[in-house]
């Protein structure tokens, strides 16, 4: 069961207008979240979050924090998620419809849609690692916002596919930035090293937990911008994101990262991380 601008839509049933600008343009927002244990984890930060893209792209949005709550809780319901489930829910804005123009409508509908998938964590990667391949980053330069334009994002993912690797690691003129969907971080002596939250990389929900959870712990953080090399010279490698968690990178390019194991600061991270899961959905 889909919610569609006000309406329930079993899967299968068109929903879609020819002329939405979501749908001709990528002119929307959105935001996937994260559901444990029948349970939505970091969900005022999703939407303070979705808040944020709305006003970069200069989309009013008819619906309040309260609103889209009410929403959740019934997509869930109608869904039959229960406390013995792990999903994700993911929630979209487009522009609506509107005569195809490449300047701004001034009578548009936004239009939200919003779906509720049983997902399973990640276990086996938690807990061995991914390989990831270097790739230059192709797309555009407001990366901070949470767009429906993610061609670029599609075709990085495809070239470390295309290669035998799990995801890619991105960077521009040799300046490491992130992953296809997630955030990335090195360890180095002990430190944790990330890029700093700018236009360039989304300012993500798990990213941050990880550094208020590493900084809480006595991990020193360094958000700061490092190099190719910086990355081969790492003790540890891992991205971040509402999906994939804490994920360990065990080699890159077909290289070992450190010894090629999960190292022991991703492994407390982790562990911290399970922790906070536990603390929210037990509310």
């Amino acid at each position: 069961m889909l919610y569609v601008n006000g309406n329930w839509v079993e899967e299968g049933e068109p929903s879609i207008q020819a002329e939405d600008r979501g749908y001709n343009f990528g002119d929307g927002i959105y935001e996937v979240a994260r559901i444990y244990q029948g349970r939505l984890y970091q969900w005022e930060a999703h939407l303070a979050r979705l808040f944020r893209s709305a006003r970069e792209i200069r989309l009013d949005l008819p619906w309040n924090s309260a609103q889209l709550s009410e929403i959740a809780a019934q997509l869930m319901a109608k869904n039959g998620i229960t406390s013995q489930d792990d999903a994700i829910l993911y929630l979209q804005v487009s522009r609506g419809a509107s005569p195809r123009q490449h300047d701004i409508p001034q009578s548009s509908e936004p239009v939200l849609t919003a779906f509720v998938r049983r997902k399973e964590r990640p276990l086996e990667q938690l807990n061995n690692g991914i390989s990831a391949k270097l790739v230059a980053d192709i797309r555009w330069l407001r990366c901070d916002i949470k767009t429906l334009n993610l061609l670029g994002a599609v075709l990085v993912k495809e070239e470390a596919k295309d290669a035998g690797a799990a995801d890619c690691i991105l960077h521009r003129d040799g300046i490491v930035t992130e992953c296809s969907a997630s955030n990335f971080f090195a360890v180095k002596d002990g430190q944790l090293y990330t890029h700093p939250a700018n236009n360039l990389i989304l300012h993500g929900i798990t990213r941050q937990t990880v550094i208020d959870l590493a900084l809480k712990s006595g991990i020193p953080v360094q958000e700061e911008a490092f190099s190719i090399d910086f990355v081969k010279q790492a003790d540890e490698l891992f991205l971040t994101g509402t999906t994939s968690e804490i994920t360990p990178i065990t080699s890159v390019d077909g290289q070992p990262v450190g010894n090629g194991q999960v190292g022991h600061v991703v492994k407390k991270l982790q562990a911290l991380f399970e922790e906070n899961i536990r603390m929210q959905v037990s509310v």
